[in-house]
């Protein structure tokens, strides 16, 4: 019997359905408008205020539900918008559609108003797969093909240009068909490596964002303890693969070489699980790449395996290759676990207010299911001594480097995560690239928290001037932005703490809030070294 001829908009629309899709987070423009048209009532249209925003709480949500989120941006001057996002959901490995409008096939010649040139070039290379299909009814298949490909491990964003004319077209169904995305290591390789962790007489595990993104976290913890290995969170990780309070958590390597070496001075075996080998950020001498110091790693990127420096790797999906290794490894009663590193002191309340003092009462006062979505870089240190996550689903960031990520996603992982306090950590710097997005949480009444770690200005760049000696460089103080009253004009209720006796109460209110609520906080711009902090940073 015959197929049913569709519109290429209902194909389509049948399509994110089958990848099980609830939600489309987009922006809508002219070159949309022929998709979105009586929108159906089983999908969600989540609506941000600008493109960056938009791509942002789609990763947030995509990576809170382990699903590929479906985003449609308007034209190229959206997609432009939101290419810093797209930039951070690649590094992210983010599992995403993006979808752009084009103008009309038949003035594509022309290059008339709102035309992408070369669509499929545009944001390349930081998207897996992209495609301008060459007829309309390929539009359905080709979106198809790129869930089909953000799903893949490494998993990451696809694109695909849809000319606007496309969605009236008819088209065909397009065949439901499922993928089985993980595979499993060398069974040889998981033996030589199991037989190093037994012989190490102190091994060192380094665990990356991806044990979390995998939801690896407690074969992790297994293979730990088992070993007795010291284990450390690798450089600029975007997730929290470790608890943080586990007596075998070593702490958080530098982006620095030199600093990094050190931290791992005394391993006679490193162990890279989901992470590069590795990720710095400035230049140095790294004595472990050149000591003959035996690393392996664990990865499902083929590129990461291909750009380390040293070490052997297996290259195989984490929930497979853990297990594996969990079977294979011999228990080693002989070897002493490593000594737990020591706790901080918190420091005293004074005013101005300490950030390390404002994070510790956060960590005290929220509720212990709580999830940080975090993106304050000059305090990431005082984070990581004062704020220890507990692992598992706990803590997200960007893997990029690149601003403007983590207050979006903060909403897309409250719409991911109904019901669970998220806690949006921010400094002021970096809230001000996706401000917008508190709008979309206070039309929501979504239970999110913003805390802004207002130094008044750009204190990581205050930090990098000094060890550069790049003496008094512009742009770097952010004076007079009033937080409060953006945050009230988009919707959402806002307080300002200066004195640190009011500290306390004011996150409270915030965190018992039933929708958003920002608290600014004013703390000490003393500078913070990013990179010389020792071993139990």
């Amino acid at each position: 019997m015959k197929s049913k001829v569709l519109t290429v908009r209902e194909a389509t629309l049948g399509v994110l359905r089958s990848f099980g899709v609830d939600r489309v987070f987009g922006n809508p423009g002219s070159t949309e408008l022929a998709f979105l048209g009586d929108w159906p009532d089983d999908i969600d249209y989540v609506l941000g205020l600008q493109e960056g925003c938009v791509v942002g709480m789609a990763d947030g949500y995509a990576q809170a539900t382990g699903r590929p989120a479906f985003v449609n941006l308007h034209s190229a001057a959206g997609l432009g918008h939101a290419l810093g996002n797209l930039f951070t959901a690649f590094r992210n490995k983010t599992p995403m559609v993006v979808t752009a409008g084009q103008q009309a096939r038949s003035l594509l010649r022309m290059r008339p108003y709102l035309f992408a040139e070369d669509a499929e070039q545009f944001p390349k290379p930081y998207v897996k797969w992209s495609s301008e299909p060459a007829r309309a009814e390929d539009v359905p298949a080709a979106i198809a093909q790129a869930f089909h490909s953000a799903m893949q491990h490494p998993r990451g964003p696809t694109f695909v240009s849809v000319p606007s004319d496309d969605w009236t077209r008819p088209a065909s169904p397009v065949p439901v068909r499922r993928i089985a995305t993980e595979f499993a290591p060398d069974p040889a390789a998981i033996d030589q490596l199991a037989a190093a962790i037994g012989a190490a007489r102190r091994p060192a595990f380094v665990v990356g964002p991806e044990v979390d993104r995998n939801g690896s976290v407690d074969e992790m913890v297994a293979i730990a303890e088992r070993a007795k290995a010291a284990v450390w969170a690798s450089p600029m990780s975007s997730r929290s693969s470790f608890p943080e309070r586990h007596p075998q958590f070593a702490g958080f390597l530098p982006a620095s070489p030199a600093a990094l070496a050190r931290a791992l001075r005394g391993a006679d075996l490193i162990v890279v699980i989901g992470a590069p080998v590795f990720t710095f950020h400035v230049e140095g001498q790294c004595e472990v790449i050149e000591d003959g110091t035996a690393v392996w790693q664990i990865t499902d990127d083929p590129t990461e395996a291909a750009s380390a420096a040293v070490g052997d790797t297996i290259i195989g999906t984490l929930p497979k290759a853990l297990g594996a290794l969990l079977s294979a490894l011999p228990r080693v009663a002989e070897r002493d676990a490593p000594a737990a590193r020591p706790r901080p002191t918190v420091p005293a309340a004074t005013n101005p207010i300490p950030p390390a003092y404002a994070l510790s009462r956060l960590s005290d006062l929220m509720p212990r299911d709580a999830v940080v979505v975090e993106e304050a870089p000059s305090h990431r240190p005082a984070i990581q001594q004062f704020l220890p996550m507990r692992g598992a689903d706990s803590f997200y960031t960007m893997a990029s480097g690149g601003l403007g990520y983590s207050l979006p996603a903060s909403v897309g992982v409250a719409l991911a995560r109904p019901g669970c306090r998220i806690v949006c950590l921010i400094g002021d710097g970096s809230a001000m690239y996706c401000i917008q997005a508190i709008w979309t949480a206070a039309q929501r009444g979504l239970p999110v928290t913003f805390v802004v770690m207002n130094n008044s200005g750009y204190g990581a760049m205050r930090a990098f001037s000094q060890i550069m000696q790049a003496h008094r460089p512009p742009g770097i103080d952010l004076p007079g932005i009033d937080f409060v009253a953006l945050s009230k004009g988009l919707g959402c209720p806002g307080e300002r703490v200066a004195q640190v006796e009011h500290l306390d109460s004011v996150l409270r209110d915030a965190l018992a809030a039933t929708g958003p609520a920002l608290v600014d906080v004013i703390v000490d711009a003393a500078t913070v070294d990013l990179f010389s902090h020792g071993p139990a940073n």
